[in-house]
């Protein structure tokens, strides 16, 4: 697009529910430029908010706030400021930490019907394509930065990708804009800084164009990821049991190596984790998915345990384990009882279940399993042990720890909303409970 109020305009034109948008605004010269086109092509000017995210990084930060804030008083828009901890965490690089930061602020933001506009051109592309080319990258991360994404409850747009720098800078200088300028855009230690300050000005003493060739590139990367995602997802969801979320391992050891990984990729993406690296993807399809039938292997990756089961493949998210001893008392059984685990439970008025005699001055008690267990159910004969129970409902062992039991007066009346003791259970209609159990 080329840089004037009418593009811009004809560019929002293709969202036309939106009701806010909202301006990535640090002060520096691409986003004032951004912004300085917006507040020209659109009325009225209350649908846009200009939006620094104080990191916390810079000394020049309260600064660089205060002139975005007069900045968009005088353009006509509003403003706000949002504070972030930008500090480095375990494991990411500063700009991982800031980058993520920022877009964690965003994604609470973003709502319903909202955009968010980011000035990244060119040759931002180009930084991003070949940083992610020397780590090894794929052809998702190839791909560069998309035009426009999903975040939050609303849509990322990026109208500058096509645009390079020096249109940037002619317009911000015919308009006679005043930005500021963030001196650790200077530092080539950090690898985007090195590229651009000490790479990429000798490429293109060579290559002219090579930003709109890195860029086209991006693009047949992109079409060749959408096309072979597409197949991937559509061959995931029929291997994908979506109650419990998992993976048949049969079915997918049927197919070949390189489309296992893109199944298995696409699972992960319908669950909301990161993309995992070559290194997890071997080690999961050789350790768990090859693992002999009787074995109970575990893959750790993001907080999460990979582990087959009855030949299909889970997610677990690692939480803390409730100790075999604990008990608590559940206190007023009209209110609901919080666990441990962030589970709740609760008691539903129902035609049979429990008998609500049962309650009445009773002591009611959560514990979980401890080992040797057993109950009896109605309608069948004898008393079967909790692992027995547990193994016929084909319920995972991971899971059989987080069940809770409750008992009255020191006796189990229920397995959370599994099983009713044969000695609890009662079909009086209008006084019985069942047990609820999220």
């Amino acid at each position: 697009m080329k840089l004037s109020s009418f593009d811009l305009s004809h560019f929002l034109k293709t969202y036309p529910t939106a009701q806010q948008i909202f301006v990535g605004y640090s002060g520096g010269v691409d986003s004032h430029v951004l912004l300085h086109l917006l507040a020209n092509s659109l009325t009225p000017k209350k649908q846009i908010t200009a939006v620094y995210v104080h990191h916390g990084l810079q000394d020049c930060a309260d600064d660089w706030q205060l002139h975005c804030a007069k900045t968009a008083d005088a353009l006509g828009v509003q403003f706000l400021a949002i504070q972030v901890d930008g500090q480095v965490k375990k494991g990411e690089s500063p700009e991982e930490s800031a980058r993520n930061a920022r877009y964690q602020a965003f994604e609470k933001l973003i709502t319903h019907n909202a955009l968010l506009l980011f000035a990244q051109h060119r040759q931002d592309q180009v930084e991003t394509v070949l940083l992610q080319l020397f780590r090894g990258a794929g052809l998702k991360g190839l791909s560069g930065m998309p035009e426009s994404i999903r975040i939050g409850a609303g849509c990322l747009l990026r109208p500058f990708l096509d645009v390079s720098q020096d249109e940037i800078n002619h317009y911000a200088k015919q308009h006679k804009l005043h930005w500021v300028e963030d001196p650790s855009n200077q530092d080539s230690a950090y690898d985007r800084n090195y590229l651009r300050n000490e790479i990429l000005p000798l490429v293109t003493e060579r290559w002219k164009s090579v930003d709109k060739a890195i860029s086209r590139s991006a693009e047949h990367c992109a079409q060749a990821q959408q096309l072979l995602s597409e197949q991937a997802k559509a061959d995931m969801l029929l291997l994908l049991d979506k109650p419990t979320l998992s993976l048949d391992i049969a079915a997918l050891l049927l197919q070949d190596k390189i489309q296992q990984q893109w199944i298995i990729r696409e699972w992960m993406v319908y669950l909301d984790l990161r993309m995992p690296s070559m290194k997890f993807l071997e080690c999961l399809m050789s350790d768990v998915l090859q693992a002999r039938v009787d074995a109970n292997p575990i893959a750790q990756y993001e907080g999460c345990s990979f582990r087959r089961y009855q030949n299909r493949l889970y997610v677990v998210l690692n939480a803390a384990k409730p100790m075999p001893n604990t008990e608590m008392i559940w206190q007023d059984i009209q209110q609901d009882m919080s666990l441990t685990d962030h589970s709740t439970l609760r008691l539903i008025a129902s035609e049979k279940g429990i008998a609500s005699q049962h309650f009445e001055g009773a002591l009611v008690q959560i514990k979980y399993r401890a080992g040797g267990e057993k109950i009896t159910l109605a309608k069948r004969t004898g008393r079967h042990s909790l692992k027995k129970l547990y193994q016929e409902a084909k319920i995972p062992p991971w899971k059989r720890e987080n069940i809770p039991l409750i008992y009255i007066d020191g006796k189990i009346a229920a397995i959370a909303d599994l099983w009713i003791s044969a000695e609890f259970y009662s079909q009086a209609p209008e006084s019985c409970l069942i047990v609820a159990w999220q």
